[in-house]
């Protein structure tokens, strides 16, 4: 596929999945694989698991906060409870927030949140470039969309800048280098959401042109053990974990179903942190992005940060107990948040498109 194609195909899959997720209607493909990776303990002592970023001694918390859609709102609306989701992640010991100028208004939001005292010198800020160029090789649309991110996010730098879903890689891939020579960006990743793109994602990861790949990964869809995860561990590129909850569908398949017990000796008291603790104790991932706009669900995302990790054997005993649940070997077949609904600027778009059909 070539840069053009790759780029046209990977705006449609992305606006496709956006416009179904805001009207419950999306499905994603899944190819689960049966190879177990090995896990990796929390330090002991440690309060908060932290990786390290490969080649560097700057240490991230392995837990982040996503923003798709969940921090999207329409200008003048009340976001109080998204500003109590950010500081629920910090006050749980995460650091890191993934963010898009795609997302909306999620970086604005991001941006005002992280002028409160405290915050902003804490948090690592992982962002992204989705821009073609007015000839191939033009900087200038990513260059117009580095400056909006600085801008709204008020930062002089950004900490990781990734090519979002592989757009124009080629091209991009390049400027964010010399970015980082520019002392722009500190780190230089590419972004894939789709099993579909691990096969084009693998070789940026095999030669080693970035220092983050971000990759779907979950107890579901363990499409990334085949090949990105092994690349990213022995070419020393930090991971970045999206979909770890596949959307609210892994939640939605285990309403009324109890914690297996055990589970529970190790320390796993819900089923976030029985999700969230079966990525990050692949020692490949550096930090699992988990996004929500309640914060009580983020004061539960946090707690995957604390206590034990699963073993290689208890890791492969978790997946064989889900697929004993109902629902979970189909889980592909079903919508993207369901029973949610998020309005934003990007569904106010899609309403207008689809007004006009």
């Amino acid at each position: 596929m070539t840069t053009i194609d790759l780029a046209e195909s990977s705006r449609r899959r992305f606006l496709r999945n956006a416009a179904l997720a805001t009207t419950g209607l999306a499905t994603s493909s899944a190819f689960p694989s049966l190879a177990i990776a090995q896990a990796m303990s929390a330090p002991a002592g440690s309060s908060v698991l932290t990786r390290t970023i490969p080649g560097t001694d700057v240490g991230i918390p392995a837990i982040g906060l996503g923003t798709f859609l969940a921090f999207d709102l329409l200008p003048g609306q009340k976001r109080d409870h998204l500003r109590n989701v950010l500081n629920a992640f910090h006050d749980g010991g995460a650091r890191l927030v993934d963010t898009s100028p795609l997302y909306g208004t999620a970086e604005t939001s991001v941006g005002d949140f992280l002028t409160t005292p405290g915050l902003a010198q804490d948090m690592f800020i992982a962002n992204k470039i989705w821009s073609t160029g007015e000839f191939l090789a033009d900087e200038s649309h990513a260059r117009r969309s580095l400056e909006q991110s600085r801008n709204r996010l008020w930062r002089d730098r950004i900490d990781l800048m990734q090519c979002h879903s592989l757009v124009n890689v080629s091209a991009v891939l390049p400027i964010l280098t010399a970015w980082k020579k520019e002392g722009l960006i500190r780190y230089t990743g590419v972004t894939a959401n789709d099993n579909e793109y691990h096969a084009i994602l693998a070789p940026w990861v095999e030669r080693r042109d970035v220092d983050f790949v971000q990759v779907n990964y979950s107890i579901f869809n363990r499409g990334a053990e085949q090949r990105i995860l092994p690349a990213a561990a022995e070419k020393g590129v930090a991971v970045l974990v999206n979909m770890p909850l596949e959307k609210a569908r892994l939640h939605n398949i285990v309403e009324g179903h109890a914690v297996p017990g055990f589970a529970r000796e190790l320390g796993i008291e819900n089923w976030t942190q029985y999700f969230l603790k079966w990525v990050i104790a692949n020692p490949a991932v550096s930090c699992c992005l988990t996004g929500t706009s309640n914060p009580v669900h983020a004061q539960e995302n946090v707690q995957a940060l604390r206590g034990p990790l699963p073993a290689p054997r208890m890791r492969e005993r978790m997946v064989r107990h889900m697929q004993t649940i109902p629902g979970f070997n189909t889980l592909a077949s079903m919508p993207w948040y369901p029973g949610k609904n998020y309005s934003g600027v990007i569904r106010r778009a899609q309403e207008a498109v689809r007004s006009l059909i």
